[in-house]
């Protein structure tokens, strides 16, 4: 709990704990002979930390929006490639060519048009083709059709250039990454440079949630390149918490705008909440509760939030407030108190980055 008379709710990050976390990750995966795709999509590509991210040892500096790249490559101190890690809109591939140096890409006909706005503007433009291995979002499904592509982006397509092959696991489907699905991909790689008489540069494993194998030394060698953000900026992801990263980069602080004793169990006929839901309800007798000044239009879902006071618990939110039961908190609670919260999940990060409702505040760095 603090009393800053500061702007609040404001989401703080600590630059030197996320520097510190970065330098660990890119030791252990160069230690695999694994290099790191540093993703800034989860903090909305901020400047103060894509910084971080461009001084550390990252290969390039990665995200999913178009925008996102513009905005780093305004910023004016990036030298980093970039990557772009959704696969682009037709209607945006000037601006992929224009503002990205590598792309991931899973649809021919994208990968076609692709070539011929890399052509207009007189640039060559790497490519990484997804596979899709069971997660079920992009990536050529049929190994043929990723060799058929492969094959005419070396021989036809001659303004792009095949760098690899790579996978998302995870995100959808939930699949997790292990050694079969790995070794796989090492195979339709093996597979694409017989067809194609190269190496490739790149076989992309995944992003954080395959970065458990890379630290166990179960990644099939041939591995190396993984997408990391989430690991990084929370030091977490998927149970996976490896003890030498940080797990509070970030630190949520609200201001508390009601404080007192009420019922536990709401009084009067129960229908559903602003969001459409039914609330689940504990009568517990009469509560000490508190109101902070953050909502789920901040945040995404409450529950994703932890306490940093002993005895602080989360009870529920609505679009602009956050109910506490405060009753066994180890300090009395008052009006105008800011309590502090961690993360426990990866859509606050993308929530609260990109609200105008929150501050941002930075602590360490240069």
């Amino acid at each position: 709990m603090t009393n800053d008379r500061n702007h609040y709710p404001c989401f703080e990050c600590d630059l030197d704990k996320l520097s510190e976390n970065l330098a660990a990750l890119v030791e252990r995966c160069h230690d695999s002979l694994i290099e790191v795709a540093g993703v800034v999509k989860g903090v909305s590509a901020l400047p103060e930390i894509v910084r971080v991210f461009e001084k550390s040892g990252v290969k390039f500096i990665a995200t999913s929006r178009v925008d996102q790249l513009r905005a780093i490559r305004s910023y004016g101190f990036v030298t980093k490639p970039l990557m772009l890690i959704r696969i682009p809109m037709l209607s945006e591939l000037a601006d992929v060519v224009a503002l990205s140096d590598i792309s991931l890409q899973s649809d021919i006909t994208v990968l076609r048009a692709l070539n011929e706005e890399a052509k207009k503007q007189n640039r060559t433009h790497e490519v990484i083709l997804m596979m899709d291995l069971g997660d079920l979002r992009e990536g050529f499904w049929n190994e043929e059709d990723a060799i058929d592509a492969a094959l005419e982006i070396e021989r036809e397509l001659t303004n792009l250039k095949l760098s690899g092959v790579g996978v998302n696991l995870s995100c959808y489907g939930s699949v997790t990454p292990n050694k079969r699905n790995m070794q796989g991909l090492v195979s339709l790689a093996s597979d694409i440079e017989r067809e194609i008489g190269r190496k490739l540069d790149y076989i992309s494993g995944g992003a954080s949630t395959s970065l458990y194998m890379a630290v166990n030394g179960t990644m099939p060698y041939r591995i190396n390149l993984l997408r990391i953000g989430d690991m990084a900026l929370r030091g977490e992801t998927d149970g996976f918490a490896p003890g030498f990263l940080h797990k509070d980069v970030f630190t949520i602080k609200a201001e508390v705008i009601e404080c007192r004793e009420k019922p536990s169990f709401p009084v009067g006929e129960l229908t559903v909440n602003a969001f459409g839901e039914v609330g689940q309800y504990e009568d517990r007798g009469i509560r000490r509760r508190a109101l902070v000044a953050l909502g789920r239009v901040d945040y995404g879902n409450c529950f994703d939030l932890v306490p940093r006071m002993k005895g602080v618990e989360i009870l529920g939110a609505s679009s602009d407030h956050t109910i506490l039961d405060v009753e066994d908190a180890e300090r009395e609670i008052r009006v105008g108190d800011v309590l502090e919260f961690g993360i426990r999940a990866y859509g606050p990060l993308v929530y609260l980055t990109n609200t105008p409702s929150v501050r941002m505040a930075y602590k360490g760095g240069e």
